[in-house]
């Protein structure tokens, strides 16, 4: 027992230690490592630029100056297309974007950032590249709210421009009209051109509406054809309004 103690006191610090260190060996092992990394990760943290964050922060500014690009592109593609437009026209218009839509009424009416100061009336013409889109029936100082050709309770009187039949055309919520016809047995075909008619008070003549999508001439009480409208009425951000001389009720076809 004396030679145990005598030992023991003569080799219990190294004892210790290497005891401390198989421990710490097979911890690790056990672990593989991920306490040292840990720890160094912690320790050094507050000394390292965070470069993960950086370079999340950075594709994100990335990402949104890329889509503000294409958006801005996309933006001036549809001004340069407009100013064109209104280049080609003869009569003097006033551009006007469309600053409200209702989700309720997509297809019923859209609000102009353009109003009575700025020369636009009640009955005005709204058109866009394509052809016409419908007509002012209100205006404050600075907005004008249009009706859309595509307004279930829109009507238009138009035109074959091939064979000048009548008719006049209602609003089907959709970038689609129907035209019904005046005669019986009208001389109409698919991809014809529809105008507004000379005989409309509300829409000037000639003015382009849509083509011809398809026809059905056995339609009772009268024919009827199914009109594309050309002018982007379900995506309409931009419009051209021309001053017109506004319809009286009762007088003159719609």
């Amino acid at each position: 027992m004396f030679t145990l103690r005598r030992w023991w006191d003569r080799y219990r610090l190294p004892t210790v230690l290497t005891g401390l260190s198989l421990g710490v060996a097979l911890f690790l092992r056990q672990s593989e490592g991920a306490i040292l990394y840990e720890t160094y990760q912690l320790l050094a943290r507050p000394f390292q630029p965070n470069v993960e964050r950086r370079a999340v922060l950075e594709n994100a500014q990335i990402l949104e100056l890329q889509q503000r690009l294409t958006e801005l592109e996309s933006q001036n593609q549809q001004l340069r297309s407009l100013l064109g437009y209104v280049g080609e026209t003869k009569k003097t218009g006033i551009t006007a974007p469309v600053v409200g839509r209702s989700a309720d009424h997509w297809w019923q009416h859209v609000l102009l950032g353009r109003g009575s100061q700025d020369g636009i009336r009640k009955g005005s013409i709204v058109m866009a590249p394509g052809g016409v889109v419908g007509r002012v029936t209100s205006v404050t100082p600075n907005t004008s709210r249009v009706l859309l050709l595509s307004d279930p309770s829109s009507r238009a009187g138009v035109t074959v421009s091939r064979s000048r039949f009548m008719g006049y055309i209602r609003g089907q919520s959709s970038n689609q009209a129907v035209m019904e016809f005046f005669d019986k047995v009208p001389d109409v075909r698919q991809g014809d051109v529809i105008t507004t008619s000379s005989l409309s008070q509300l829409f000037p003549a000639g003015l382009p509406i849509g083509r011809v999508k398809s026809v059905n001439l056995s339609k009772s009480p009268a024919p009827e054809a199914i009109i594309e409208l050309t002018a982007p009425v379900s995506f309409l951000e931009w419009a051209i309004v021309y001053p017109h001389r506004q319809a009286q009720a009762g007088k003159a076809l719609n």
